[in-house]
């Protein structure tokens, strides 16, 4: 399965811990791009972490300190560790990877941050 398949998200209270994963049949070193974008409600879809190949990882100033991003090579999975949340962080989570100039998107997975 080429589409990315997110999972790990889930209901934290406010200071909590989740990782979300991103599984693909891709092998990582064909990706020239893994990155996690999250969308709340109302808002546009934003960058939140992104892994370019060769290029070193970066983060929104908002998650910056917080969030991790990490692959496995072996289980062709990306990951977001995702530690003190804060409400402000609940939305849908969606995994990207590039192959060329072809994105492939995940179904999304739902964070929840209560206060």
């Amino acid at each position: 399965q080429v589409q990315p398949v997110e999972s790990g998200g889930g209901l934290v209270q406010a200071g909590g811990s989740l990782r979300l994963s991103c599984a693909t049949s891709i092998n990582i070193f064909s990706m020239n791009f893994m990155g996690w974008y999250r969308q709340a409600p109302g808002k546009q879809r934003e960058l939140v972490a992104a892994m370019p190949r060769g290029g070193s990882t970066n983060y929104a100033s908002s998650v910056e300190g917080r969030f991790t991003i990490s692959r496995d090579n072996a289980k062709k999975t990306v990951y977001l560790q995702m530690n003190s949340l804060k409400p402000e962080d609940t939305g849908v989570y969606y995994c990207k990877i590039s192959v060329g100039y072809v994105d492939y998107w995940g179904q999304g997975t739902q964070v929840t941050v209560s206060s």
